[in-house]
């Protein structure tokens, strides 16, 4: 059994496992593997049904005080060998199979990717593509699975304060929400991003003509927040929302009249309603 341990056969002999051989130093690993592996992915659109995107990957696994170190290549056929659309089965089946490659009681899988969704221009009309930055994270161990969607929407912020001291104008400024999500079943991506532009005092575009930045300059100055605002209304639309089970929002707001930005986070239990 020693033998087989440290040894097995290829097609030009018997070579080294190293990797099983005892550590100098034993103490458990939570997580080890590998990162930044770009893989093409389909994600699920809610208007054109599927879109293709680029995700960059890591995966990883505990690692008990036995053993030296892991299998590194085997991270690489598990997902080759997978190539599916995201979603909450299909990681499950690919934390099945690097479970199962490795030896290991636990399992991790991140996938960040943009999301791409075509807007039009509030006034024109005019059609863009802006990207959003999102980010899905899915753990298998005995005890089940877990799985996280996160997303990075920006928004526009007019200072309620400046504007009431001001005879004209006030600061105003960009803003990004983010979001990390843990739902009961499959909810669009869409959804989220939806909840968060429509929590600011506007939401942001690629393409404006003159008429839009009238269009959103006079509705983002009629609709003034602050960054407390912002979270709030996020935390109580993701609350309402019916099919999240908790959730972390964040909003940083880049100051553009203070050398510093702002934030606010809220976070939720929506299984025990329990604040955090």
């Amino acid at each position: 059994r020693h033998f087989y341990r440290y040894y097995y056969r290829t097609g030009s002999g018997i070579m080294e496992d190293v990797q099983s051989h005892a550590p100098q130093v034993a103490l458990n690993i939570d997580r080890v593997g590998v990162r930044e592996l770009k893989l093409p992915l389909l994600v699920r659109d809610r208007c054109q049904g599927t879109q293709q995107t680029v995700a960059t990957v890591d995966l990883g696994v505990d690692l008990p005080s036995s053993f030296k170190g892991t299998h590194m290549s085997r991270f690489i056929e598990a997902l080759e060998q997978w190539n599916d659309e995201i979603s909450y089965q299909s990681v499950r089946r690919l934390l099945l199979n690097i479970k199962e490659r490795l030896g290991a009681r636990r399992a991790y899988a991140r996938f960040c990717f943009p999301y791409f969704i075509v807007k039009k221009a509030p006034a024109s009309g005019s059609p863009a593509t802006v990207a959003y930055e999102c980010r899905l994270t899915g753990e298998l161990d005995d005890k089940g699975q877990s799985f996280v969607l996160e997303t990075d929407v920006p928004v526009m912020t007019v200072c309620p304060c400046s504007k009431a001291i001001s005879r004209e104008g006030a600061h105003s400024q960009r803003a990004m929400v983010r979001m990390r999500l843990r739902m009961r079943t499959f909810s669009w991506l869409e959804d989220f991003i939806d909840i968060a532009e429509a929590s600011g005092s506007s939401a942001v575009y690629t393409l404006l003509k003159r008429e839009d930045e009238k269009f959103v300059t006079v509705n983002a100055f009629a609709h003034p927040t602050f960054v407390e605002d912002v979270v709030r209304n996020v935390a109580q639309r993701l609350t309402a929302h019916g099919q999240v089970e908790w959730f972390s929002v964040e909003v940083e707001s880049m100051e553009s009249i203070h050398n510093h930005n702002a934030f606010a986070r809220i976070e939720r239990d929506l299984t025990t309603r329990e604040t955090v």
